[in-house]
This record gives structure tokens, sequence and C-alpha cells, in this order.
């Protein structure tokens, strides 16, 4: 954890800096999107870095990169330099860098870290869940109309758009409200520490989830698959919140099939 959290600082700084010339990019006639293309891919060099230094032979899954196999195949980090890009882009301050490590096919590590307001989600299996010094637990409701819950929608070009208004038909009109902040691995963050009852969201990238799911499982809370599945991280359908909304959520997402 010591490693993995001084490899997001030492990103994170690369990306404050960066992100404090956002407002200026808006005019640039090489366009705002290269720059933050450019800054993704510092903050994934600075973090394959000093992991790969902190920890020989260990394998990587990485956005950028993709898959990068080690000498030691029973590890590997599973990174997301900068996940938010387009708040990014916009000059919104609520993007993280994401780092797990999965063990054996477990993600037994994982942390969140949103350099704009120095918070860092961190778990470790069997150590439960923090942010910064502070112990995290889910939220502790059980009627759905109480909830606040997250979700992402499909973006421009990407599928599943029909799909996921028939779900927000099914979900709206029986919570007390939804939120898309754009960005899943801070949405699991927040449902670890209760700011959120519940997320869900399909075809998210293992990159998007991996740490999130140790934060959350290690505050007290489920992770589902959104069409009974066992293998989430694979398949990018998550569901995630305490039992008892979980269920329930996952009842009125079915039932948009």
């Amino acid at each position: 954890m010591q490693i993995m959290q001084t490899a997001a600082r030492k990103a994170g700084r690369k990306l404050s800096r960066d992100f404090g010339e956002v407002e200026h990019l808006q005019v640039a006639r090489k366009g705002p999107a290269d720059f933050v293309s450019a800054a993704d891919r510092k903050s994934e060099e600075v973090i394959h870095e000093i992991l790969a230094e902190g920890r020989p032979g260990y394998g990587f899954l990485m956005e950028e990169r993709g898959e990068v196999a080690g000498t030691d195949r029973t590890h590997r980090w599973i990174v997301d330099p900068l996940d938010g890009t387009l708040n990014f882009l916009h000059g919104m301050p609520h993007f993280a860098i994401s780092i797990a490590l999965e063990r054996e096919g477990e993600i037994v590590a994982g942390l969140v870290y949103n350099p704009a307001n120095d918070e860092m989600f961190h778990a470790e299996k069997g150590r439960g869940a923090w942010v910064n010094d502070r112990r995290l637990r889910v939220a502790g409701r059980t009627e759905l109309h109480e909830t606040v819950i997250a979700t992402g929608t499909p973006f421009f070009g990407k599928k599943g758009h029909a799909r996921f208004l028939k779900e927000l038909h099914q979900v709206m009109p029986n919570v007390a409200g939804v939120r898309r902040y754009g960005a899943a691995s801070l949405d699991l963050a927040w449902v670890a520490a209760g700011r959120f009852d519940a997320f869900w969201e399909r075809d998210l990238k293992a990159w998007d989830i991996a740490a999130g799911l140790i934060l959350v499982r290690e505050a007290g809370g489920y992770i589902g698959e959104l069409d009974g599945g066992k293998d989430v991280l694979n398949t990018g359908n998550i569901v995630a919140g305490n039992e008892a909304i979980l269920t329930k959520l996952t009842a009125k997402l079915q039932a948009a099939a």
C-alpha cells in the first residue's frame, strides 16, 4: 500500500499541475483533448515506473498500455491513471487515479486518489477501508426511497443507450435521487464512504472498478453482477451497495431487461 500511495501521489502532483492549465487550453489550436491524452500517458508512466521498481516481476493491466505480462504470474497491478477524463478536460475537479493489486485472481488491495482535493481512499483485504486516516463504512439505509444512487450514462458512440434508459425509468421513481458524476472509481469510493447508497453501471473496464471493488467490500458493502454472473471484473456490469439496497436495486434493474 505504501508503494501504491507513493505512485498515486507522485502521478497526482503531475495531474494537478496539468489540471491548472486546462482552462487555458480551451482555445488552444492543438485542442485540449490532445493535452489530456498526454496528461493521461504521463500519469501512467509515473505509476508504472514506481510500481515496477517496487515490485519487480509483477504484471500490469493498464488503460493505455493494456496487458503487460510479468515474470510473477500470480500478481498483477490494475491501473487507471486518469479516471474522469471528461471532467478533467472541462476543468471539473472530480477525477482520480485508481490502482489495484490482484493476487491469484483476487483483488487484495486498492486505492482511489483524487488529487484535486487530496482524498486518498484505500483498502487492503481484511484491514478495512479508509479515506486518508478515517475509517469508512457503507450507508445503512435499507429503503430505496431514502437512497441516492450513482450511475454512469453511456457516452457518445457507446452501446447500451436504450437499455440504460429502461433501467433509469425503473430506478428513478423509487429513489430519492440519481447522480452521474463521471468517474466510476470515485463512485465506488463514495459508496464505500456512505456518500452514495449504491452504484450501477454496465460495460466498464477492469481498471475502472478493480480498486473500488475492495473499497466497497472492506467498508461492509456488497458487489453484484447485473446479469447474475460471478465475474464482474471482466463483464464490467456492476452494482454495489449494502446488502439490502443491492438486492432491491438489482431487482429493479433486472426488471428493465
